[in-house]
């Protein structure tokens, strides 16, 4: 083949977060960014992907050997050298990676699946201002195709991989994946407990209830979220009213007793409470977990299970490059059997590639939050 396909890029496998912001794009300016890209250098197709963790740029030419770092100096408008942070992939290579970006092989979070509608967004942004053509719309259809078929396959993506991921894994086990009816209590307003409440938040717990020695961090905390300060004498009082408490106040004694739990729960009629200590010291008495109705992890639990996630994860990478490998095999052939078709020839994209709203509805393309 004549026209090379090719991915030149820099992630944070190979740069700090400090580069990878100067040459960011907003998702809004992908198209014009990529327009001066395919311009600027001489590229006969070209999509361009920016995330937190990546700046990629994916094209067609005939030669690439020396010219992707102008492609980022053009991406930067700087004469900067971005050459030491920057990798070149083409042909097999280069479809195998993004086969691998859009199925979350590549991420730092091992089978994250936000990178694949990240990768789609790209691509309708490239797709919908004529920058792609008959190889690349292939390529990115089929990228898709095969994250989808990643998930769908394999345990890849099963599993929370953080402490606070994990605590709303949990919290929906218990709760019967429904946790819209349900309200949060934090106790102490440290990082790790506000991780927790932002993913359990995300997630939809309906009410917030934040209680801290000061005040103030409470009612700031509260603000944030829509929830209710509680004074830290009074936590007790207005723990009946939460469903999942998330304690992590650093004190260097127990602040919730078994005894204190069990009127607690004589309060609550008895209804299930979720507790989650991710204090050190901890804050909860480990006996807490001997009353009827009430779950206890602690920041141990938690950790042990995000090793397991990630360790499932990590065996299931054989069958994904396996897959990988022989979707990449195909889409090579297709296009190796194929003439170059004229414009008016080239195949429709799907429109669930295209937005609007069959795109929700697709069968063919994993849905991503």
């Amino acid at each position: 083949m004549n026209n090379k396909i090719f991915v030149a890029g820099l992630s944070y496998k190979t740069a700090p977060v400090e580069l990878r912001e100067k040459l960011a794009v907003h998702p809004s300016r992908l198209a014009c960014h990529g327009c001066r890209l395919k311009l600027g250098g001489d590229l006969s197709e070209v999509v361009l992907l920016s995330t937190c963790n990546r700046v990629e740029i994916y094209g067609v030419t005939p030669w690439i050997k020396g010219k992707a770092h102008r492609l980022f100096q053009l991406l930067a408008n700087s004469d900067a050298d971005f050459t030491p942070h920057l990798y070149i992939k083409e042909d097999a290579n280069a479809i195998e990676h993004l086969f691998s970006v859009a199925s979350g092989l590549d991420s730092m979070v091992l089978g994250e699946t936000e990178i694949t509608g990240q990768v789609k967004q790209a691509y309708q942004a490239a797709h919908q201002a004529k920058l792609t053509g008959r190889i690349t719309n292939r390529l990115f259809q089929m990228a898709l195709q095969t994250a989808k078929e990643i998930r769908t396959q394999t345990g890849i993506g099963r599993g929370a991989t953080s402490v606070g991921s994990v605590a709303v894994e949990l919290a929906e086990r218990i709760f019967d994946k429904n946790l819209s009816a349900k309200t949060v209590m934090i106790i102490g307003a440290g990082k790790m407990g506000e991780a927790c409440i932002r993913h359990l938040a995300k997630r939809g717990a309906r009410s917030v209830l934040v209680s801290n020695r000061s005040y103030d961090r409470a009612l700031n905390l509260a603000n944030e979220f829509g929830g209710r300060a509680v004074r830290f004498d009074h936590c007790l009082e207005a723990m009946p009213q939460a469903d999942i408490v998330v304690s992590s106040t650093g004190s260097p004694q127990t602040i919730l007793r078994r005894e204190d739990v069990a009127k607690v729960m004589i309060a609550r009629g008895n209804r299930p409470l979720f507790l989650i200590d991710i204090a050190v010291p901890r804050d909860i008495d480990p006996d807490v977990h001997r009353l009827e109705n009430v779950v206890l992890f602690n920041v141990d639990h938690l950790e042990k299970l995000v090793r397991e996630n990630v360790r499932n994860r990590e065996q299931e990478l054989a069958r994904c490059r396996s897959i990988i490998a022989e979707q990449s095999t195909a889409f090579l052939a297709k296009i190796a059997s194929r003439p170059a078709p004229t414009q008016a020839a080239e195949p429709a994209t799907p429109e669930w590639l295209l937005g609007g709203a069959a795109q929700h509805n697709s069968p063919g393309l994993l849905q991503v939050a």
